[in-house]
């Protein structure tokens, strides 16, 4: 039976109904303010309510950036909205008569890709989404990896460099610092200081100094040779850190999605050139392969709907 996903995002939530094929039947868009967390919960509830008018559902599945509970019904942590050891679950069934799961937004994102995007015919499956931050997820033979606390999958968070940038979570050098959105946006910034004489496009493109990560991916797209490279330096980031998690998990397929995977082979090419360097006893080893995620904005919804039904 179809249920109901609904992902929260820091400036907006997006819901909707989702069949057993993963195809999404009907959406809805609101915007959130991550500071009142009574008004999300009140327009997850709406959002729910106007979807099931039209459609019949069985349970809702809702996406949420952050910590979440090993019963996956509480936010412990919440990394852009101000919840902190939040009942998520209980607010909402206040307006919802349906069961309800909460599932971390890139665990979700990564059970989509699993179960209907580029990692459906594997059984072992890392997913890095690399946006602002450094999400990801983990699937071990055909199962999200949760963890004991609920908090396994917080792969940008791993130190890569002892004493290196600071990073939000209050820490220093976690990989996120160095193959995310922040990451590229930093890189560019200081580039623009060091390199003037090479970085008109991006200056041009930004009308000014204050480069952001889509000026870096456009100039890169259009040839400019700044830009490729700190594409490289990103890709060489985030291959090195899936070199570690092939260590560890030593999955089929590590799949790439986020709002900078947009760049495509801009980004996967380097990166998958970092990850066959730093992969240890290569060539005597299978070796995953580096793909696009393939479901986009819709993969959070998607996931969080499907892991609410089954």
């Amino acid at each position: 039976m179809d249920a109901i996903g609904v992902d929260i995002g820091g400036t907006k939530i997006a819901a909707g109904v989702v069949a057993d094929d993963g195809t999404l039947r009907a959406q809805r868009w609101y915007d959130t303010d991550p500071g009142d967390p009574a008004a999300i919960e009140e327009s997850v509830i709406r959002a729910v309510s106007e979807l099931r008018e039209e459609h019949k559902v069985a349970a809702v599945g809702v996406a949420a950036a952050g910590f979440i509970s090993p019963r996956r019904d509480a936010v412990l942590f919440g990394s852009n909205i101000a919840w902190r050891d939040h009942p998520l679950r209980n607010r909402l069934a206040a307006g919802i008569d349906l069961p309800i799961v909460i599932e971390n937004d890139a665990n979700a994102a990564g059970w989509a890709e699993f179960r209907f995007g580029s990692g459906r015919d594997a059984e072992h499956m890392v997913m890095a989404t690399v946006g602002t931050g450094l999400g990801g997820a983990i699937v071990v033979d055909g199962r999200l990896l949760r963890g004991a606390f609920g908090a396994a999958g917080e792969i940008g968070h791993m130190q890569m460099v002892p004493g290196g940038h600071y990073c939000g979570c209050g820490h220093e050098g976690c990989w996120e610092m160095y193959a995310s959105g922040r990451a590229l946006t930093r890189a560019a910034r200081a580039a623009v200081v060091a390199y003037p004489d090479r970085a008109g496009a991006l200056v041009d493109l930004a009308g000014g100094p204050k480069i952001k990560g889509p000026h870096v991916t456009q100039a890169a797209q259009a040839g400019d040779p700044l830009a490729v490279e700190l594409f490289e330096d990103l890709g060489f980031w985030l291959g090195a850190g899936i070199a570690d998690l092939a260590a560890i998990v030593d999955p089929e397929i590590a799949v790439i999605g986020g709002g900078v995977a947009a760049a495509g082979d801009l980004l996967l090419e380097p990166a998958r050139e970092s990850f066959r360097s730093h992969l240890s006893a290569r060539g005597y080893r299978g070796e995953l392969t580096v793909q696009l995620a393939e479901l986009g904005n819709e993969a959070g919804m998607v996931g969080a709907a499907d892991l609410a039904r089954t």
